[in-house]
């Protein structure tokens, strides 16, 4: 091993488990793939009534769905997995916010940005100073959740990412500007560095494996600790171990056949599950975008729009308790249309440079990991979101309140999570409209809260009267209320 790939554990300070490197094989993925080409029209029938009962579907029967081609079935699983997810989350999106605290790495992705080799890049390391300033510029936005994001360094090391999340969360700034929760994308860590880790107050802790072959994960990662699949893929235990429950999971679609890594996810989805009692908080679903500096001048394996939808639906299907995240590496158009067919999370006003949200800053491009096509000032994204009869959520409520991991999956498997997720979403985005909106979204906004409060006063009059009384106290001022 060598001394490079050795920065931030000596041997990697302690054995990485190997439990789920061997339920997630190579082998065991071509298997099921195999095992479920050309299904009969009468078993992909069977496999979406299973999945409408909430209960999910197996790697075999998402497989099956991710092989089909007849559009006739394929629209009936994109249905499928709408109400699916209106169903669990409503027709609420979570809106959050990216922060790069710094561009510096050691490993050499072949597909990223922040890459070693890349000498055009202009590397930056934010201070405690620019984090400031950068927070109050997001917060003037309206966020209050944001998943912060480091490149792989010595000197971006987990003392350095700990100390920022603090100051991340003392920013204050006018009309109740705060962040109230931070989620973490950063490096896989060793047992204890997670406990660290966890008494920063995160949410959710993400790793992407970015492939599950691991033949092309070899070939896309030559150098660096993130080159040992099996200490990424073993990630989540050290997390579960250390005590953070919140978990999310990816794949960078485009490094690898997509039906391969879907399995790969869904295995993986299986394995957290079956071990711990908790599945994925959330699975992400980007696609490989190019990058300044990149080798990579072309995806290596490219996913059209209809298979992009077909891939989120059968996610939807099979994980239906996840929240599904999709950044603005997407185009507005796609971005709209996979609200209908799975997606409950969105980034929203983002950048991939670090420094990118401050005012003054101007176009630092030559800083960012990778391209963004959804480039839209957050208020513009919100009013189309409400315009479109989706209400925007700014909710940290499960967090701070302890609905996380098993208790979190509690409510959001048989569907009972949308008793807070709607109601909190309204408050939160009346919060928003009230404080940061502008003419359009107040507009769109206040229709769309009102739709929702005529369903509510149908469904449930004594939460209806509640949730009235806390939404014109927002509107007197008050701020942070939520069930």
């Amino acid at each position: 091993m060598s001394r490079e790939i050795n920065y931030f554990q000596e041997d990697f300070g302690e054995d990485y488990r190997t439990e789920v490197c061997d339920y997630i094989t190579d082998n065991k993925i071509e298997m099921i793939l195999d095992s479920a080409k050309k299904p009969a029209k009468k078993e992909i029938e069977r496999i979406i009534a299973k999945a409408l009962k909430l209960n999910g579907i197996t790697p075999q029967e998402a497989a099956a769905l991710l092989q089909v081609e007849d559009e006739e079935m394929i629209n009936k699983f994109l249905a499928a997995a709408k109400e699916i997810k209106e169903k669990i989350y409503g027709k609420r999106l979570v809106i959050f916010a990216p922060l790069y605290f710094a561009n510096q790495c050691v490993n050499d992705c072949l597909y990223c940005g922040f890459r070693k080799g890349n000498k055009e890049l202009a590397r930056k390391k934010l201070s405690q100073a620019e984090i400031i300033n950068e927070v109050e510029a997001l917060e003037r936005e309206g966020h209050k959740r944001l998943l912060v994001l480091t490149g792989e360094a010595p000197n971006t090391d987990l003392d350095y990412v700990v100390e920022s999340i603090k100051t991340a969360y003392s920013v204050q700034t006018e009309n109740g500007g705060e962040i109230r929760r931070i989620n973490a994308e950063i490096a896989p860590l060793s047992t204890e560095d997670f406990k660290k880790l966890k008494e920063a107050e995160i949410g959710t802790y993400t790793c992407f494996q970015e492939t599950y072959n691991r033949k092309a994960y070899a070939e896309l990662h030559p150098s660096g600790p993130k080159s040992n699949f099996e200490w990424r893929l073993s990630v989540m235990d050290r997390a579960q171990e250390a005590g953070i429950d919140d978990l999310g999971i990816g794949a960078l679609f485009g490094l690898y056949d997509y039906k391969f890594d879907a399995i790969g996810l869904l295995l993986h989805a299986e394995y957290l599950d079956q071990k711990y009692g908790v599945g994925p908080h959330t699975i992400s679903v980007p696609r490989l975008n190019p990058a300044s500096g990149s080798p990579l001048t072309e995806v290596p394996y490219p996913l059209s729009d209809a298979d992009f939808r077909k891939l989120v639906a059968v996610l939807r299907l099979a994980v239906p308790y996840t929240g599904m995240i999709l950044s603005t590496r997407e185009s507005t158009k796609m971005r709209n249309e996979l609200f209908a067919h799975g997606v409950s999370q969105i980034s929203a006003g983002s950048r991939t440079t670090p420094g990118g949200y401050e005012k003054k800053a101007k176009n630092k491009e030559e800083l960012a990991q990778f391209s963004l096509h959804d480039l839209r000032p957050i208020d513009e994204i919100i009013s189309g979101i409400a315009k479109d009869g989706y209400i925007p959520s700014f909710c940290t409520a499960c967090y701070r309140l302890g609905r996380t991991g098993k208790d979190f999956m509690d409510l959001a498997k048989p569907g009972k999570i949308q008793e807070f997720c709607r109601p909190n979403a309204m408050l939160t985005f009346k919060e928003y409209l009230e404080d940061y909106g502008t003419e359009s979204s107040i507009d769109h906004g206040t229709q769309c809260i009102n739709n929702l409060m005529d369903k509510l006063e149908k469904d449930n009059s004594q939460l209806a009267a509640n949730i009235a009384d806390k939404l014109e106290a927002i509107a007197d001022g008050e701020h942070d209320l939520y069930l």
